[in-house]
């Protein structure tokens, strides 16, 4: 699919009011994208695990304008309003228009909720945005369902389509976003070894799975809840002219070839290998970067000591990886469960702020409400 493909036909009627709700979960890059495009397009591939617990609830009322001259929209985050979200959901509006031209139509209260602290390396915006791009394509499908356009209707109705399209409107407010409608792999960026593929929007992982990454554990360590010092936004825009960027893009194109073969044998300690150096080479880019800067805190760096001291001595699989901050996710198959959670609550959580951890594992995806 192309982006033309994306715009709607006109709406022949309208509706006065109404409200969607959706939740929508976030996700953790195994293999990361770190650079983008111009229109939200990644310079490499990626691959994530949806997560299950930490998610976004979106609650999007609308209600008919008189003019529809300019967009119209108030921002709640846990009923308070956040007046400093409103001029990203205005830079994603003015990205998604084309698609949704009903935009200016509406006065939009969009109120929503987080189940893990907002900006700490958690992927918030992936969540929160796959999460409101659920709820407009909702009001398009009721839009599109009221003008009794056969062919329209025919789209709308079409779960693919509708998916596919809320993760390209999605993409367009924050790039990882498109990873968080489905579950429990999904695929971001254009890669010849997997199947339909695309730099526009997310797919589900189409091929095998081996038993041993069946409900795979995240436990997500959370080292510093305040949010993060530098922006992923300002992070990716600092790959433009990075000394190490074209190097780091073919090895994660290389790493993303690599994954399938992992993921269809069962191969914990490749994939251990893989995922933890993934999570170090993203924090090399940042480091390197010019301005360069550290996202990770004393407390990351002795939780990492841990996890290698405690898998040599004990041969779990259990290892790490992280996001754009300072937060740990500790994975381990499900059959190490026990034994990890007792590792994690007896050595790591003492590195964890207020000793908070969240206990996670692989998602389904978002669903309406």
């Amino acid at each position: 699919m192309i982006e033309k493909d994306f715009i709607s036909n006109p709406y022949k009627k309208s509706i006065e009011n109404g409200s969607f709700t959706w939740s929508s979960p976030s996700n953790i890059a195994l293999v990361k994208y770190w650079g983008k495009k111009e229109n939200q397009i990644p310079e490499n591939p990626s691959i994530s695990f949806t997560l299950n617990n930490c998610k976004t609830t979106t609650t999007v009322s609308f209600s008919k304008k008189q003019l529809n001259t300019d967009f119209s929209l108030e921002v709640f985050l846990d009923g308070q309003l956040k007046t400093d979200f409103k001029p990203k959901i205005l830079t994603f509006f003015n990205r998604i228009e084309t698609y949704l031209p009903f935009l200016k139509d509406y006065h939009f209260k969009i109120e929503t909720s987080n189940t893990f602290p907002h900006s700490s390396g958690i992927a918030s915006s992936a969540s929160g945005m796959s999460a409101l791009a659920l709820c407009l394509m909702s009001i398009e499908k009721e839009l599109i369902k009221s003008s009794v356009i056969p062919s329209a209707v025919e789209e709308s109705h079409n779960e693919d389509f509708f998916i596919k399209k809320a993760s390209f409107l999605a993409r367009l407010g924050s790039g990882s976003a498109c990873r968080s409608l489905e579950g429990d792999i999904v695929v971001w960026g254009k890669h010849d070894t997997i199947e339909g593929s695309s730099d526009l929007f997310g797919v589900k992982y189409p091929y095998e799975i081996h038993n041993n990454f069946k409900n795979y554990q995240d436990t997500i360590l959370l080292v510093d809840k305040g949010e993060k010092q530098v922006s992923s936004s300002v992070g990716h825009n600092l790959m433009y002219g990075h000394p190490f960027a074209q190097k780091r893009f073919k090895q994660a194109n290389k790493n993303l070839s690599n994954v399938v073969s992992i993921l269809k044998k069962g191969s914990l300690d490749a994939f251990i290998a893989l995922v933890e150096s993934e999570a170090l080479t993203l924090h090399a880019m940042m480091m390197t970067s010019m301005p360069y800067f550290i996202l990770m805190k004393p407390n990351t760096l002795e939780i990492i000591n841990k996890i290698w001291s405690y898998r040599e001595k004990t041969n779990s699989k259990l290892c790490f990886t992280l996001d754009a901050g300072a937060n740990v996710h500790v994975l381990y198959p499900e059959s190490e469960t026990k034994t990890c959670l007792e590792f994690i609550q007896n050595e790591l959580v003492a590195y964890c702020q207020n000793g908070q951890y969240i206990c996670d594992r692989i998602g389904f995806g978002a669903k309406q409400l």
